[in-house]
């Protein structure tokens, strides 16, 4: 049988999220979503827009990307990416950009959630709130100099901190030639 045709099922749902078990497989799917969103934003002096923030699941803050939910706000629910990740930017960092590029898709982790994450280039960039996200976060904002990152993160990591792994694919297109 093609693994596309297995037999699924629900086996547990809450306002967040769906455990499924898809033939022998069992994983989570994220409710109410039409995508994931994550920003690679560049300042004009040449410093990564990153936020940091406390993650349960975790137990540790993470040091991460911009980043959110498409579709997840009643009355959004076919919201373009785009519009998702010019909202999050300014929801989480205060930025505003006047262009969005579309980098790259992928999975977040394959095993365990069929989740895909759109990356996006944020462009010309202009601060014009204050951040720290929405009235259920507490995020803290970032701004660290491109040839100074390597360290600067290794320096939050030997505090107890996480570094979200997209963090890395954002420096890979922060210094890669652009085509």
């Amino acid at each position: 049988m093609d693994p596309k045709d297995l037999p699924e099922s629900v086996l547990l749902e809450t306002k967040y999220i769906r455990v499924v078990r898809r033939g022998h497989w069992d994983f989570i799917q994220r409710r109410n979503v039409c995508g994931i969103v994550g920003i690679i934003a560049v300042t004009p002096e040449d410093k990564l827009i990153l936020v940091e923030q406390f993650c349960i699941p975790v137990n540790r803050p993470v040091i991460e990307l911009p980043a959110g939910l498409a579709g997840d706000t009643p009355g959004h629910e076919n919201e373009p990416l785009e519009n998702a990740a010019a909202r999050e930017l300014f929801e989480e960092t205060g930025y505003e950009a006047t262009k969005f590029t579309k980098l790259t898709e992928g999975s977040v982790s394959a095993g365990i959630t069929d989740e895909i994450i759109t990356l996006f280039r944020a462009e010309n960039l202009k601060k014009v709130g204050a951040g720290g996200g929405d009235e259920n976060e507490n995020i803290k904002i970032h701004e660290v100099p491109v040839n100074d990152l390597e360290r600067w993160l290794a320096e939050r990591r030997a505090g107890g901190a996480v570094v979200d792994l997209k963090v890395y694919a954002g420096l890979y297109y922060v210094t890669a030639p652009r085509a």
